[in-house]
C-alpha cells in the first residue's frame, strides 16, 4: 500500500511555524514541494476513484492550483495575524456544484500533534444556514438517524460553535433545539502523526469519509444538492 507523507513533511510544518517569514519559505520551498506538496496532491488523485464510490458528486481535484489542495498562503488582508503562511496543510473534496452553490465539503487536516479528519458546513452563510436550520426543525428523524448513531458517535465528534439561545423563530423547545443552534455542523476525528505516515492512512482516511458521509448526505439534502 501507498505511503505519502513522511516524518519530514511534519518536520517542514514545525520548521514553518517557528520561521514564518517570506525568505525561509523561499529559501525551502523544494522541501516544501517534496515533502507536502507533491505527497498531497498524490493523496488526493488517489481518493478520487473511492469517493466517487462513497458519493458520485463529490470531487478528489489533484490540480496544483485551484483544487482540493489549499494554499499554503494566508489571506492576510484583513487579519490581525499577518504572517503569511499557513503552519498545516488541508484539502476540501467538494461537491461538483460548489462552485456556484455552498456545499458541504469532506475535509483533511494535516498540522504537527492536530491533524484530524471530517466534514461538513464550517461557517455557512447566513442563507445556508437557514436552510439548514429549517430543515432540521421539520426532518429530525433524519437527523438523529445520520448523526445520533451508534457507528456515527463511535467514529465522530459534533463540533464548531453554537449560539447561546434559540434563534428568532425557533421554537426553544424543539426536541433538537441544541442543533438547531449550531452556527458550524462539522463532526470529525482527530488522528495521529504517525499514522499519517504509515500504508494505513488512506484506507483511514476511506472509512472516516464513509462515516462522515450520512452527516454530508442531510446537509446536502438541506440545501437541495445530490449526494
Amino acid at each position: 500500500m501507498s505511503t505519502y507523507f513522511t516524518a519530514a513533511s511534519f518536520a517542514f510544518l514545525r520548521d514553518l511555524a517557528r520561521n514564518n517569514n517570506r525568505e525561509w519559505f523561499l529559501a525551502n520551498k523544494t522541501r516544501y514541494e517534496e515533502q507536502l506538496r507533491e505527497p498531497f496532491l498524490r493523496l488526493i488523485a488517489d481518493l478520487q476513484a473511492p469517493l466517487a464510490k462513497i458519493s458520485s458528486h463529490y470531487r478528489a481535484d489533484p490540480r496544483s492550483q485551484g483544487g482540493s489542495l489549499f494554499r499554503q498562503h494566508r489571506d492576510t488582508r484583513f487579519a490581525s495575524d499577518k504572517t503569511p503562511y499557513k503552519t498545516w496543510t488541508g484539502a476540501r473534496l467538494f461537491h461538483e456544484r460548489s462552485k456556484g452553490i455552498e456545499a458541504p465539503v469532506f475535509y483533511l487536516h494535516i498540522q504537527p500533534g492536530e491533524c484530524f479528519v471530517g466534514g461538513g458546513l464550517w461557517h455557512p452563510q447566513p442563507d445556508s444556514l437557514k436552510k439548514v436550520r429549517d430543515f432540521l426543525a421539520n426532518n429530525p428523524a433524519a437527523w438523529k438517524k445520520a448523526t445520533q448513531s451508534k457507528s456515527f458517535r463511535a467514529h465522530m465528534a459534533l463540533g464548531g460553535d453554537s449560539l447561546t439561545r434559540p434563534p428568532r423563530g425557533f421554537d426553544p423547545n424543539h426536541e433538537l433545539i441544541s442543533d438547531i443552534q449550531r452556527k458550524d455542523y462539522v463532526a470529525s476525528a482527530n488522528f495521529d502523526d504517525a499514522l499519517a505516515t504509515s500504508a494505513e492512512f488512506k484506507p483511514y482516511l476511506l472509512d472516516k469519509f464513509k462515516q462522515v458521509a450520512p452527516l454530508i448526505d442531510y446537509l446536502c439534502a438541506a440545501l437541495e444538492l445530490e449526494f
